[in-house]
């Protein structure tokens, strides 16, 4: 077999693993349910650490 073929077939198979895999993952990451937003409480307080950065950046 030339070796040419050989890259092909390996780089196809890899192709083919990496397809199957992807489609795995995203099945399992979409099978947790629907996605809940963060609260609103967690959420930085921007002006704040704009502030802080400035500070710092100067």
């Amino acid at each position: 077999m030339d070796r040419s073929k050989l890259v092909a077939i390996v780089t196809g198979v890899i192709s083919l693993l990496l397809a199957v895999g992807y489609l795995v993952l995203v099945q399992l990451l979409d099978f947790r349910g629907d996605m809940v937003p963060a609260p609103l409480s967690f959420l930085p307080n921007l002006p704040f650490l704009a502030a802080i950065f400035s500070l710092i950046l100067r």
